[in-house]
């Protein structure tokens, strides 16, 4: 059977020694967020975490969420309610949310830490409160005062939750094609009516109302993505005095039935002339929408980082108990009948592989987390304007990157486990089915290579990366001296030239041949991911050294430091060559001779 215990030392490591959040929460004002508060956060989500939601993970897969057809009507898996009312009262709901709205104000990296507890010790029960994170977003960004006050607080307190309904049967990317449509009434309100797929948590019995955030089009919409409006409409109606009403007529047609994450429900969601209010300006949703979506994306990467984490405990677990042949160099445990498994070099590789992408993953999305506390708090607009910069460079490498090791990382632990791990009771086979997923929504992988090499690279002249580049050099810079992290600045500065002349080149060829970004774009994103990842591990190698972990802590951090150099950061050069090698062995064959 699958376990959980959330890694505290080593999210306190990243907190405070590689990080110094201390230092930030006092630079922003943020004096809530003391270190006595941060570590009692920090317990008790371990607490809820391992005691309350990981029992209920093998729960939520074997039964499922179950529809019931005559009332539209969808029922979690058993414990799942009581799970999420407890999650509500203990005030986790709105942990970073801003106090004017009910919220306890904390910082968005904290929030981080309770996300990446949750998601890990039960990923489908996560994706319940996840989305309404992206509504309070978009709610108190483009919303109005009574949008806020009727709307935000509910969701903000756990007293309703939310949903993101941007996707159609004939269109998900391509939201310039959406038919889904909004006629104005004379009280201001509007009629919503289309169909909206794949919408996560669209129907419970969790909480009594829920928020849809609905991307539909207004009858004078100008054609494509331009004549996009965002809508909020609720489960059901909801008065100017913010008093339920009657039952909106928005209805769950079905649920799909997935490959994994069985505990959350995804729905098909028919609204047929539903009420709604129109949030923010006409014809300007998609701006709206990418608050969300943005917002989603970070917390997709983390779903990664936490499926990969239980499936590194649970396969060093095994990897530690399983007697199993002899170790190649002479007999480590004499007295018994055969060695552990960890003591075979191919053990080792892949729990080293998990261990380097998990924790280097960890840093990368906990940094972006923390750019988001700087970009909203900061009172210099400049230093506010850098972070959101460089928080946008780094969301679809972490989506994507987070993501993508996430189905890796939890194949080598399955791997681990040999034939057993093919089996249930071991619950390895859930955690791959269910990291599967978290390459595919909120944008699959291509989507965020494209995002990056595009919106992100191409249209910013580089911005974002020649941020992240000059805190390479800055690193480099201050340990120029330091013998102890030579073996890692080295590398990381030549693989830092080596980025931006890739870019440079890649962008030159698409001046030529705008198809040059699409055949380089995911080849670039890796080859972004793995170049970053290197940056936070000589960052955690210099941070171990000063720290006051203890010495079996530092020495693990160094050794895994050097297994991600010699073995890992490697996958550059494939990455480079594909780069390089342009878009015509892509693009060159026609379409009928792909095959029958």
């Amino acid at each position: 059977m699958s376990t959980y215990k959330a890694p505290l030392d080593d999210l306190r490591f990243a907190l405070y020694d590689v990080l110094d959040v201390e230092k930030q929460f006092a630079a922003l004002g943020q004096d809530e967020a003391s270190r006595d508060i941060v570590d009692a956060v920090l317990d008790e989500a371990a607490r809820f975490t391992e005691t309350v939601l990981a029992p209920l993970n093998a729960i939520g897969d074997e039964v499922g969420c179950t529809f019931d057809k005559d009332s539209a009507e969808v029922t979690p898996p058993p414990g799942f309610k009581e799970a999420f009312q407890q999650f509500a009262e203990g005030g986790w709901t709105g942990l970073t949310a801003s106090p004017d709205h009910g919220g306890q104000g904390m910082p968005a990296v904290l929030g981080y830490a309770l996300t990446e507890m949750v998601d890990a010790a039960n990923l489908a029960w996560g994706n319940f409160p996840m989305l309404s994170h992206g509504a309070v977003e978009a709610l108190k960004h483009y919303g109005t005062d009574w949008q806020k006050e009727t709307f935000l607080k509910p969701l903000v307190d756990g007293r309703w939750t939310g949903t993101m309904c941007l996707t159609e049967p004939h269109c998900g990317t391509d939201l310039g094609l959406l038919r889904t449509r909004a006629e104005p009434n004379d009280d201001g309100s509007y009629n919503i009516s289309g169909t909206k797929i794949f919408i996560t948590a669209g129907e419970h019995d969790l909480v009594p109302n829920i928020v849809h955030l609905v991307l539909a089009k207004l009858p004078d919409a100008p054609p494509g993505p331009k004549g996009i409006s965002l809508f909020v409409v609720p489960k059901f109606k909801v008065g100017q005095d913010g008093t339920i009403g009657e039952r909106n007529t928005v209805r769950c047609g079905s649920i799909e039935h997935k490959m994994g994450i069985h505990g959350s429900v995804t729905c098909v969601m028919n609204f047929d002339g539903a009420q709604g209010y129109l949030v923010g300006e006409p014809h300007r949703g998609l701006q709206a929408m990418f608050v969300m979506m943005n917002s989603a994306r970070l917390g997709v990467g983390v779903q990664g980082i936490g499926l990969s984490e239980r499936a590194w405990q649970n396969a060093l677990r095994y990897s530690r108990e399983r007697l199993q042949s002899r170790s190649l160099s002479g007999p480590k445990l004499p007295d018994k009948p055969a060695d552990p498994i960890i003591v075979h070099p191919d053990v080792r590789r892949m729990l080293l592989t998990v261990k380097s992408l998990l924790e280097g993953s960890r840093l990368m999305a906990m940094h972006a987390y923390s750019l988001l506390d700087v970009a909203h708090g900061a009172g210099d607009p400049a230093e506010r304007e850098k972070a959101e910069t460089l928080v946008s460079f780094l969301t679809p490498i972490s989506k994507a990157c987070q993501t993508e090791w996430s189905v890796e990382n939890t194949y080598h632990a399955l791997q681990c486990f040999g034939g057993h791990g093919y089996i249930r009771e071991h619950g390895m086979e859930q955690l791959a089915r269910d990291a599967r997923i978290t390459t595919l929504y909120e944008g699959t992988t291509g989507i965020q290579s494209l995002d990056l090499v595009g919106r992100k690279t191409a249209s910013t002249q580089g911005a974002g990366l020649k941020l992240f580049i000059g805190m390479i050099e800055e690193f480099a810079k201050a340990h120029e001296g330091d013998a102890a992290l030579a073996e890692f600045i080295a590398p990381l500065q030549a693989k830092a030239g080596e980025w931006a002349q890739l870019t440079t080149g890649m962008l030159q060829r698409a001046a030529n041949n705008p198809e040059e970004l699409g055949a380089a774009s995911t080849d670039y994103l890796f080859y972004s991911g793995y170049v970053v990842l290197a940056y936070w591990w000589a960052r955690s190698v210099a941070a171990a050294n000063a720290s006051a972990q203890n010495e079996a802590f530092r020495q693990a951090k160094l050794e895994t430091a050097r297994f991600y150099y010699a073995r890992i950061l490697p996958r550059t050069l494939a990455h480079k060559a594909a780069i390089e090698a342009g878009a015509e062995p892509l693009m060159a064959m026609a379409a009928e001779r792909f095959g029958a």
